[in-house]
């Protein structure tokens, strides 16, 4: 199932989730800052997603992949690299397969696919947990380009997310093409507090509904 990328478009393997049936869409996923394309939220994630008929395909930025060679943590690659390898995973996946095409991520993937998704023409943008603003600094946040984006955009939010909660993120002008799916008492990786009511298994599966349901329209 894995097919290696070519050299730019970054070191290491592709990781793909197929549903059993026919695919009714693709979703290129990439990861967030601190965790590879195979940690438990992105394998729970795409394994939910083929299950509801969206072909997932995984990719790891250069940094992410090298240390998975080495076992070094490194911060990201600069934001220009990051681009890069997205359009050129974007280009070789747009040559292989048919239908809808949409990209997207959790966290850093998603926000860096946010600048994107115009450009590259993508059908839908798919943002896990979009990082507004980093922790602590609501006061600067990353929205400028959100606000005229004219790709049709699913954002699944925590309503506690410290990055970006409910009340924040309603402060901030966002294109009518962005449609904010909130999951009660949330974290950034969509985990609800206890006294919630909710489980971390159920927001999961509500969040891949609602991917699911927004790609297949």
């Amino acid at each position: 199932m894995d097919q290696p990328p070519s050299p730019d478009a970054g070191a290491g393997e592709w990781l793909w989730d197929r549903p059993e049936g026919a695919s009714r869409a693709c979703l290129i996923l990439a990861h967030g800052a601190g965790a590879p394309m195979d940690s438990e939220f992105m394998d729970g994630m795409a394994t939910r997603l083929a299950v509801r008929g969206i072909t997932v395909l995984r990719f790891e930025f250069v940094y992410m992949a090298a240390r998975r060679a080495d076992g070094r943590k490194r911060p990201p690659n600069p934001q220009a690299q990051l681009l890069e390898q997205w359009r050129a995973v974007y280009a070789q996946v747009r040559q292989q397969v048919a239908g809808p095409l949409a990209i997207g991520g959790k966290s850093m993937g998603g926000r860096m696919a946010s600048l994107l998704a115009d450009e590259l023409g993508a059908d839908a943008l798919i943002c896990l947990g979009y990082p507004f603003h980093a922790i602590g600094k609501a006061d600067k946040p990353r929205v400028a380009h959100l606000a005229d984006l004219q790709t049709p955009t699913l954002i699944v939010q925590g309503e506690r997310d410290a990055m970006g909660d409910r009340r924040t993120v309603a402060g901030y002008q966002l294109s009518v093409m962005i449609e904010l799916f909130w999951l009660a008492a949330a974290d950034h990786d969509l985990k609800p507090l206890k006294a919630s009511g909710f489980t971390h298994e159920q927001h999961v599966d509500s969040a891949a509904d609602a991917v699911a349901a927004f790609l297949l329209r």
